[in-house]
């Protein structure tokens, strides 16, 4: 059984300002803002956010199955996650565009402002899901992450076509969708991802309240930043799962993402919907603490002892023998 993620594929280039973009900011002036930030530092790593959900999967010894569209630039990117352990078989590559850029720079305050150039990314609309799923035969699960926006409600209305259980992750692009893109995307849903003010997002842009939402998704899961994650199912009580505290922040790009890798994995291993978020909320301390959403390790002994730590032995002690042969 196998879980396919699709989304964006993309290179991350990642600036921090030594500074906090709020103190540049002139209230009265901000319909004609025009502000240039000099920057300390440039480091271009891989990103994308199926990309990033899908290494995080592999670490954790999942081969999940990468779906998205990637540009002439992409060969060394492959063999990185194919040496990871992702499945890139249905990686669909442009023999003309780039892969997609995003560009993020980020203040002394964690705030960040960022831009996406999509490059091949507009291809991923013209991806079928069928024929993926009928090259790894069974399915557990289709994630659909940020994305060319209409590749995402293409995938989305397949799955409800063909009866694919899927996740919907909108994140970025709820900005740029309307109230009916939005119910197309959710609808259906098995789980719904957002952060706090995308969960606003969606409730604001579509009318529904919480309960509305609820009635058209199984669960609703919503990261907290440092205070962890909620857990919401209709007719059943809240779940709030706590963050893990790290002391040195260095880089925020990927943290949610390495979320989803978490809980998707804990999802696979069968665990309860709060350990799943806590496998999650314990990979994402470790992409905070490193610059690069894909350039951090798991080092078992102390990714238990952390667990242990914040969770309790029991969550070490089960979350413990799922852990990968060679991690452990």
């Amino acid at each position: 059984m196998s879980i396919i993620v699709t989304g964006s594929i993309a290179t991350d280039h990642l600036s921090t300002f030594a500074g906090r973009f709020a103190d540049q900011l002139i209230p009265e002036a901000l319909d004609r803002v025009s502000l240039s930030f000099l920057v300390d530092s440039l480091e271009v790593r891989r990103g994308g956010v199926a990309a990033n959900i899908a290494f995080g999967m592999a670490l954790l010894g999942q081969r999940p199955i990468l779906v998205g569209a990637a540009g002439v630039d992409f060969a060394d990117y492959r063999s990185w996650l194919d040496r990871a352990g992702v499945d890139t078989d249905s990686v669909v590559v442009s023999d003309e565009l780039h892969t997609a850029r995003f560009l993020c720079t980020t203040d002394l305050a964690g705030n960040q402002i960022a831009s996406f150039y999509s490059g091949a990314m507009v291809r991923a609309r013209d991806i079928e899901l069928r024929p993926v799923v009928d090259r790894i035969e069974a399915l557990d699960l289709v994630v659909v992450s940020p994305n060319d926006p209409d590749a995402m409600l293409r995938h989305s209305d397949e799955c409800r076509q063909r009866g694919f259980p899927f996740a919907a992750d909108p994140s970025q692009q709820l900005a740029t969708m309307d109230p009916a893109q939005i119910f197309s995307l959710i609808e259906g849903a098995a789980y719904l991802f957002t952060n706090e003010y995308e969960r606003a997002l969606v409730m604001r842009k579509t009318g529904l309240s919480q309960t509305q939402v609820l009635d058209r998704v199984g669960t609703w899961v919503t990261t907290l930043g440092a205070k962890g994650a909620r857990i919401e199912r209709r007719g059943e009580p809240t779940e709030e799962v706590r963050a893990v505290p790290v002391e040195h922040e260095v880089d925020p790009t990927g943290v949610g993402d390495a979320f989803r890798s978490g809980f998707l994995t804990g999802l696979r291993w069968q665990l309860p919907l709060s350990r799943s978020a806590q496998l999650g909320c314990a990979l994402a301390s470790l992409v905070l603490q490193t610059v690069g959403p894909q350039e951090y390790e798991l080092h078992p002994t102390m990714f238990v002892n952390g667990l242990a730590a914040v969770y309790g032995r029991g969550a070490a002690e089960q979350i413990a023998p799922c852990l990968p042969a060679a991690a452990v």
